[in-house]
């Protein structure tokens, strides 16, 4: 099966300014980038690490600039990390920014999947996706896992209103279309995968940092802006 189609323009045309143009959006909650970023690693290896798994190699699919590869050498510094995405500009940036030697990336094109990664990591790619496309991108992960490896899913909670006026102040967010954690719980599964657990994050913007400490207990609810679902290869 071929890979997901993807227009490599729009983010060819954004690579060098990416971080402006996300900014645009995230400004109104206060935060950066680099807040979000670090939020979902940290939630995920937290994650990982209450499940007791410790993956030695991870597929970051739609890496972009190479953000979220730099965040997994930090918290899983002895795993191989391999970014794949469609836009060549992006992966250019990435090289020069996190290049490192366990860090490696490669366009979706020339990428051939094959079962070894422990862990397969995705954030807010699924929704650039064409819909037709969604079930070849699902079955393109799976096939780059090894028998119960994991996927995080991560995506933008439509629910959410404060998302939904971020994607819109974002330039290349604008057309996307966004699914839902049940849209994509459907999607997963109907793909092979099992369902590990759903969690939502990010429901406190800055102005109201103090309750962030409640997030852990709420992250069930889906009130936050975020979603991750955790799910698994089957073993056998």
């Amino acid at each position: 099966m071929s890979p997901p189609v993807l227009d490599p323009k729009i983010f060819d045309a954004y690579a060098a300014q990416y971080d402006a143009a996300l900014q645009q959006g995230l400004s109104v909650s206060g935060e950066t980038k680099d807040y979000f970023a670090r939020g979902r690693i940290t939630w995920l290896t937290q994650v990982l690490a209450q499940m007791g798994e410790e993956p030695q190699s991870v597929l970051d699919f739609g890496c972009g600039t190479g953000t979220s590869a730099r965040l997994f050498r930090e918290t899983l510094p002895l795993a191989e990390i391999l970014g794949v995405d469609v836009s060549a500009g992006s992966l250019e940036v990435g090289r020069q920014l996190h290049g490192h030697l366990r860090i490696r990336f490669s366009s979706l094109t020339e990428y051939q999947p094959e079962p070894r990664f422990h862990l397969a990591f995705c954030n807010g790619v699924f929704h650039h996706i064409p819909l037709p496309e969604r079930p070849g991108a699902v079955n393109f992960i799976i096939r780059s896992l090894r028998p119960g490896g994991l996927f995080a899913f991560w995506e933008n909670n439509p629910w959410n209103p404060g998302t939904r006026l971020v994607m819109r102040r974002i330039p290349f967010d604008r057309d996307a279309i966004p699914l839902s954690a049940l849209q994509a719980l459907h999607l997963l599964r109907a793909g092979g995968f099992q369902t590990v657990r759903t969690d939502f994050l990010f429901i406190f913007p800055r102005i109201l940092k103090c309750f962030r400490g409640l997030e852990p207990l709420l992250s069930r609810l889906p009130l936050g802006a975020q979603y991750q679902i955790l799910c698994r290869k089957p073993a056998a």
